[in-house]
């Protein structure tokens, strides 16, 4: 299995891809430029990811951000369901999920938090679990016949994010979000490498910079800085795992000139650094399916 797995080779048939596995031996560590959510089924297994180990449970679901990396150990016929989403694709045709409160939490907010390196793991229950598990068999066997159907693909996704939804509480999904904290977000998204400041962002949408600065940490959960750094850590993943750029020039491509500020913000958020994530990079064709 490749090390790094690439958004160009796992959707190259849509946007949205699932697999059912049952584990019954280590998975060696390994990174991702896509959003991976692993439902995980009976069975014993550990968690490795850069937040440590973690034994998992039945009715769990991990959610990963594009750069986190994981891996499994100590496994006895663990069960893990992969439901993953392009990145890019959540970025544009997907868009429409961080407009719904509870799966912005789920899928952006508690994975970019301070200390949470890309991670978020929340609990479903074994029953939700089950379901969960279910309709990813079901999506990797549509995905897997000779004509997937595109509207039923998105109707197993969408089910697998609601048991998801339903499994959290309510009222820690917070309010939509603020319409100049979605706007200098897409300002952030557009051109992660300019120079922005927090004033800059501020007067773009004509609030003071306090007040913006506040509703980023209300909507989003870190400040708009740190949001941007999160953006430029993504970015960066691309460009490590698909270019052979030196690592200094991938820094400076995402607005970190210093080299050594941009190790020091990469390790931070993804918990390795950038030659240490290269490292890892093993070159993915295009036909490639993650095994685990």
């Amino acid at each position: 299995m490749a090390t790094v797995l690439h958004e160009q080779g796992l959707f190259a048939d849509g946007p949205i891809w699932g697999g059912l596995h049952r584990l019954s031996s280590k998975v060696e560590a390994h990174a991702h430029d896509f959003i991976e959510i692993a439902v995980i089924g009976p069975g014993q297994g550990t968690h490795v990811t850069a937040r440590g180990e973690h034994r998992l449970r039945h009715g769990q679901a991990v959610v990963l951000r594009p750069g986190a990396w994981h891996g499994f150990e100590d496994c006895a016929d663990l069960v893990v369901a992969n439901c993953c989403l392009s990145a890019q694709a959540l970025r544009s045709e997907l868009g429409g999920i961080y407009q719904v409160p509870v799966l912005r939490r789920l899928l952006w907010t508690e994975p970019v938090a301070p200390g949470s390196r890309g991670v978020a793991v929340t609990v479903l229950g074994p029953d939700a679990a089950d379901e969960a598990i279910d309709q990813i068999r079901r999506l990797e066997a549509d995905l897997s016949s000779a004509r997937p159907h595109a509207g039923r693909t998105l109707g197993r996704l969408v089910t697998v994010l609601g048991i998801l939804a339903d499994a959290s509480v309510p009222e820690a999904a917070g309010p939509a979000p603020h319409p100049a904290v979605a706007a200098s977000i897409a300002r952030m998204e557009a051109a992660p490498a300019e120079a922005w400041r927090l004033d800059d962002l501020a007067r773009a949408v004509s609030l003071d910079p306090d007040y913006l600065g506040r509703l980023f940490v209300r909507h989003v959960g870190v400040s708009p800085l740190n949001h941007l750094a999160r953006i430029r850590a993504e970015r960066a993943v691309d460009l490590l795992a698909g270019s052979d750029l030196p690592a200094a020039r991938v820094g400076a491509a995402v607005g970190w000139d210093n080299p050594t500020y941009f190790a020091r913000r990469f390790r931070e958020l993804v918990g390795l650094t950038p030659t240490e994530y290269r490292a890892r990079t093993r070159p993915a064709g295009g036909a490639d399916r993650p095994s685990r």
